[in-house]
């Protein structure tokens, strides 16, 4: 908002100058009024004059002329200064009185009627001098646009960035141990000179969004207690061409004033990506800005005691030389934490709130696999909000189950009208989902199945997986598809019709079975080999991409993605079939209780539940 402010102050000024220079310039008197001026002037000397009004307002001039041809025709012309017109034929008034006292020739001035219009003469002056005044005050005033331009934007922090340590820091053990060299550097560096060692000139933090990159990078510079600097890689380029390279130059001059500093470039894919694409190929800005950011990191002139820390979790755009030795010489992958370092994130984000005795943390961190910490933060954050709303004094079990689902599946939309046609549907095909996953994935739990709509769905199906996994086998890519088509191919059995409900299964089937084939080389037809397929037009590269394989293995991709997807619809129909009776259980279940979870959905499944009596009727 700042930034825009001053970029509007600084178009005012030249509108400004622009106005005050067109009124100088049509103010100005022409060489052609001159010229009639001194011709008017000397008329009057002449006594070629016989009858004249001047108003010395406005200097307005009507006369007319002895002997004029035209008779009685009176001639108008405005006097540019009337104090110089009155002096220039006073001789001629005075004479003309003094030879002819009684001469009836008419003559009136009249007054001055507003003092205030002299100014107006002065006007394009008074412009000119603010316009002076106005843009030296820009220029020199502390922040101004003039003269912050090139000056980079960054966030310094000192004394309260020490309040950021490893400890702050969990669920990333391996990575603050790759840091904590760099920290013990910072404190002793002769025990590493001793040896011949150098420090890393810039270290890239690389993952997923929300994982901990600048929280790990501020905790660095909170261990060490250094100054730390942080903007961001869009920062860098502006409009104005050659703004980016000088706010790169302007970092560095900052961070070596109070070396040894950290640096931290947060997203820097939106200024490192590869060089030689885009319009305007090498005189494009952000490339000129990348060009200035190689230097400052590895250049000619060293800049000893200066850590660069960057992230970003699009590492494959970033150009190649931004990544060599002696730049970046350490690359930190910051992943998904595993349940133990979920569950060590939720006891961090946990401080200053009130749980309830029922609140298990390490159960928490089972049921939500693949959460980062910002979502783990988030989810407490819910949670909370929950319990404040329902008038609770402590965050239990149930707001923490609540949060939990609508952070993933979006809010309840309970006052959503839904036809009982439309809730039958709903109802089969998410049972047929949940019984489907029951039986062809044994190693995992369902934890909860609802039609209750929630965001664009009607009703879901949310599995519970009881340990992470790192490696996805074929066998758990089939089975996943299989578990997808549950709900369309309950659609079909019972109420011998389909709807478009399965649109979003179909496409995430679609896609694992196209990945299977494209990516994994699990199709024994095809074979073990990788077919790029480019999902994206630009990526730092080029503009347009072609495919790597030809027109027949593009057939037979399709045709093996179709056999698969229709081989898994076999299996379920199979499945759902053979466990007929189970589908009907919990679709009544599910119509009678709307919700159902782990432990009901166990029961039907093992024959011993039972519906409330209330329900049952």
């Amino acid at each position: 908002m700042q930034n825009k402010r001053k970029n509007t102050n600084f178009s005012f000024f030249i509108i400004f100058f622009l106005i005050a220079l067109m009124i100088f310039f049509f103010s100005s008197p022409k060489k052609e009024d001159k010229a009639q001026y001194s011709e008017i002037v000397t008329k009057f000397k002449n006594h070629q004059v016989t009858e004249f009004t001047l108003d010395l307002s406005n200097g307005k001039l009507t006369y007319r002329l002895r002997n004029d041809t035209e008779g009685d025709a009176m001639h108008e012309y405005t006097v540019p200064d009337v104090d110089i017109f009155l002096a220039e034929i006073e001789e001629y008034v005075k004479q003309y009185d003094e030879e002819h006292p009684y001469d009836p020739m008419k003559r009136e001035i009249k007054p001055r009627t507003n003092v205030w219009l002299m100014l107006l003469g002065m006007l394009p002056y008074l412009l000119l001098i603010g316009g002076i005044v106005f843009i030296f005050i820009l220029m020199n005033k502390q922040g101004g646009q003039i003269g912050s331009v090139s000056k980079a934007r960054t966030k310094q922090g000192f004394e309260s960035d020490k309040t950021a340590t490893f400890a702050d820091v969990a669920g990333a053990d391996e990575e603050k141990e790759e840091l904590q060299e760099i920290v013990e550097f910072l404190k002793n560096p002769a025990k590493f000179n001793k040896l011949g060692g150098k420090i890393p000139k810039g270290v890239l933090l690389v993952g997923p969004p929300g994982t901990g990159k600048t929280l790990l990078g501020r905790a660095v510079a909170g261990e060490a207690g250094v100054p730390f600097y942080s903007i961001s890689g869009s920062d860098f380029v502006e409009l104005y061409v050659g703004v980016g390279a000088a706010r790169v130059r302007d970092l560095f001059d900052k961070a070596k004033k109070t070396r040894p500093s950290i640096i931290f470039i947060d997203e820097i894919d939106a200024v490192g990506r590869q060089r030689g694409t885009g319009l305007g190929g090498g005189h494009d800005e952000r490339e000129q800005t990348l060009n200035q950011l190689l230097v400052e990191l590895d250049g000619f002139v060293g800049n000893e005691g200066v850590i660069v820390f960057a992230a970003t979790n699009r590492a494959d755009v970033l150009d190649q030389a931004l990544l060599r030795p002696g730049r970046f010489d350490r690359t930190v992958y910051v992943g998904l934490p595993d349940v133990k370092g979920r569950e060590e994130i939720l006891h961090v984000h946990s401080k200053n709130k009130p749980f309830g005795p029922d609140v298990d943390f390490k159960t928490i961190a089972k049921t939500t696999p693949g959460f980062t910490g910002a979502d783990l933060e988030n989810l407490l954050n819910e949670a909370a909000l929950l319990a404040a709303r329902r008038d609770k004094k402590a965050i239990t079990q149930d707001e923490i189950e609540e949060a939990s689902i609508k952070v993933m599946m979006g809010p309840e939309k309970k006052s959503k009208v839904i036809t009982e046609k439309e809730r039958r549907l709903t109802a089969y095909h998410e049972a047929g989902h949940a019984v489907a996953h029951y039986y062809v994935t044994p190693d995992e739990r369902i934890h909860q199945v609802s039609i209750i709509p929630r965001g664009q769905a009607l009703g879901f199906t949310m599995p519970r997986p009881v340990e992470d996994k790192n490696l996805v086998t074929r066998g758990d890519m089939i089975n996943e598809i299989i578990t997808l088509l549950g709900g369309r191919v309950a659609e079909k059995l019972v109420l011998d019709d389909i709807s478009t409900g399965a649109s979003s299964d179909l496409k995430r089937a679609t896609s694992i079975a196209r990945a299977m084939v494209m990516r994994y080389g699990f199709s024994e037809n095809i074979g073990p080999i990788v077919y790029e397929e480019h999902e994206e037009v630009f990526l730092g590269r080029d503009f347009t991409s072609s495919r790597s394989y030809s027109e027949q293995v593009a057939s037979d991709i399709d045709k093996e993605v179709r056999s698969i997807i229709e081989n898994a619809m076999e299996q379920c129909t199979e499945v759902l079939n053979k466990h007929r009776k189970k589908l009907d259980e919990v679709t009544d279940a599910l119509l009678a209780l709307d919700t159902i979870d782990d432990e009901e959905f166990d029961a039907i499944m093992n024959g011993t539940f039972k519906l409330p009596e209330e329900k049952s009727k």
